[in-house]
C-alpha cells in the first residue's frame, strides 16, 4: 500500500517533465522560424539594385550598298616607246632634257647627216647616168625597129637593141630605189618622237657613236591617259561579265599613305584567259590622269564597283560576334535591356557589315561592351550620353555668343 503513492508521484513527475520538454521544443522551433523570417527580411532589405552595364551602341541603318571587288593594282603607261637609232653614226645634237614632256614629231636626236647626204648625191648621180644611157638605148631600139621593118638589119640585131634598152630601164629603176633608200637613211638621222609622252633618262649623249637598232637612246611613256592593271579571283569573272554587259563598270583607285582623293576611271580590258598558276584574271582600267596623279610603276588600291544594291540593312562590323549558336548581335530594347539576336551577316562594306537576316533598320546594336552582357542585362548607352552632353554644350555656347552679340548692340 505504501508503494502505490510513490508510483503515482513518480508518474506525475514524469508527465511534468515531458510537458516541459514539449514546451521547450516548441519555443525553440518558434525562435528558429522567427530567426529565419528575420534573416529573409534582412536579405531582402539588403539586396543590391540590378547591375547597369555601360555600352557603346549604334543604330542599324538602311542604305544603298555598292557591290565591290577590291584588289591591289599597278600603274602602267598607256603607251611605251623605246627609241633607237635606225642608222649608224655619231650623235651630233640632243634636242630635249631628261624628264621633259614631248609632242609627237618633236626632234629628239640628230645623227651626223653628212655621210648620208654624200650617199644620196652619189645615188642620184648614178640614177642620172643610167637614165641617159637608158634613153639612148630606147632611141636605138626605135631606129633598129624601123630598119628591121625595111630589111636593112637583121631581126637578131633588133632584138639585141631592144633587150639592151629594157636592161637599162631596169637599171634606172634600181637606181631610183637606191636614191629612195639613201633619202630614207638621211631622214633617219633626224630621230623624232613617235608619241606624246614624257621622256626618261638619256642613255647616250652627244658625241657618242651608235649602231642601228642597238642601244635604247631614251624611253618615252604616255601617261595621259594611263592604265591601272589588277587581278581578281576567277570566281568573280562571271559577275564582272554580267554587269559589264549592262553598262560601263566604274573603277576607283587610291594611293596608299596619301591624303589625295580617290581617282575615277572605267574598266576597259578583260584578259582572254585565266592565269592557271594563280587562278586569277587580269583586268585593266583607263584613267584620264590629266593631273598626273598616277605614275607608271606605282602600286595603288583598286575598287571595282559592279552594281549598287538598294535598301540593305547595315551595322558596324564590331557589333557582330561569334558564339556557339553562330553569329549574333546584342540589340538594346525599349526598356534598355540587352537581347541576344542571332543574325545572318552578308558581305563587308568598309567598316560596315550587311545583315541579310535578323536585324531591322532603326534598331540599336551594341558595338562595345558585349563581353559584360547576358540576355536581359540593363544597359546604359555611353556614346548617346556623350552626344547629349555635346549638344547641350553647343547650345550653351551658341546662347552665350548670342547674348554677347546682343550686349554689344
Amino acid at each position: 500500500m505504501r508503494n502505490e503513492p510513490q508510483k503515482e508521484l513518480r508518474s506525475a513527475e514524469c508527465g511534468v517533465r515531458n510537458e516541459i520538454r514539449v514546451r521547450y521544443a516548441a519555443a525553440v522551433l518558434l525562435l528558429c522560424i522567427a530567426a529565419i523570417i528575420s534573416l529573409g527580411a534582412c536579405s531582402k532589405a539588403k539586396q543590391p539594385p540590378p547591375r547597369i552595364v555601360p555600352v557603346v551602341a549604334e543604330t542599324a541603318a538602311q542604305k544603298n550598298v555598292p557591290l565591290q571587288i577590291k584588289a591591289i593594282g599597278n600603274v602602267e603607261a598607256y603607251n611605251t616607246v623605246a627609241v633607237k637609232s635606225q642608222v649608224n653614226g655619231e650623235i651630233s645634237e640632243v634636242f630635249f632634257r631628261e624628264g621633259q614632256d614631248v609632242k609627237q614629231g618633236k626632234m629628239l636626236f640628230r645623227i651626223d647627216p653628212r655621210p648620208f647626204e654624200a650617199a644620196l648625191r652619189q645615188a642620184e648621180s648614178a640614177l642620172a647616168r643610167d637614165r641617159a644611157q637608158a634613153l639612148n638605148a630606147q632611141e636605138d631600139a626605135k631606129r633598129y625597129s624601123a630598119l628591121s621593118g625595111k630589111g636593112y638589119v637583121s631581126i637578131q640585131e633588133y632584138d639585141k637593141a631592144r633587150t639592151n634598152a629594157n636592161a637599162l630601164d631596169a637599171v634606172v629603176q634600181a637606181d631610183e630605189a637606191a636614191v629612195e633608200n639613201a633619202r630614207l637613211q638621211l631622214e633617219y638621222t633626224a630621230i623624232m618622237s613617235p608619241i606624246d609622252g614624257r621622256t626618261g633618262a638619256i642613255s647616250v649623249q652627244k658625241g657618242n657613236v651608235v649602231k642601228a637598232n642597238d642601244v635604247v637612246l631614251v624611253t618615252i611613256n604616255q601617261v595621259t591617259p594611263i592604265y591601272v592593271t589588277f587581278s581578281v579571283p576567277e570566281q568573280e569573272l562571271a559577275n564582272i561579265k554580267k554587269y559589264q554587259a549592262t553598262g560601263e563598270l566604274h573603277v576607283e583607285v587610291s594611293i596608299p599613305q596619301s591624303n589625295s582623293k580617290p581617282i575615277n576611271g572605267s574598266l576597259t580590258f578583260i584578259d582572254n584567259k585565266v592565269n592557271t598558276t594563280t587562278g586569277t584574271i587580269l583586268l585593266k582600267a583607263t584613267f584620264p590622269n590629266q593631273d598626273r596623279a598616277l605614275w607608271p610603276g606605282q602600286f595603288v588600291d583598286v575598287v571595282l564597283t559592279l552594281t549598287t544594291e538598294k535598301d540593305r540593312v547595315i551595322v558596324p562590323s564590331q557589333a557582330v560576334q561569334t558564339g556557339q549558336q553562330g553569329q549574333y548581335v546584342y540589340v538594346i530594347k525599349d526598356d534598355m535591356t540587352a537581347e541576344l539576336r542571332v543574325v545572318t551577316p552578308g558581305r563587308l562594306y568598309g567598316i560596315w557589315t550587311v545583315i541579310d537576316k535578323g536585324i531591322t533598320a532603326g534598331e540599336k546594336v551594341v558595338t562595345d561592351g558585349q563581353l559584360r552582357l547576358v540576355p536581359g542585362t540593363k544597359v546604359e548607352i555611353k556614346n548617346e550620353k556623350a552626344k547629349q552632353d555635346s549638344a547641350t554644350e553647343t547650345q550653351s555656347t551658341q546662347s552665350t555668343a548670342q547674348t554677347r552679340t546682343g550686349e554689344k548692340k
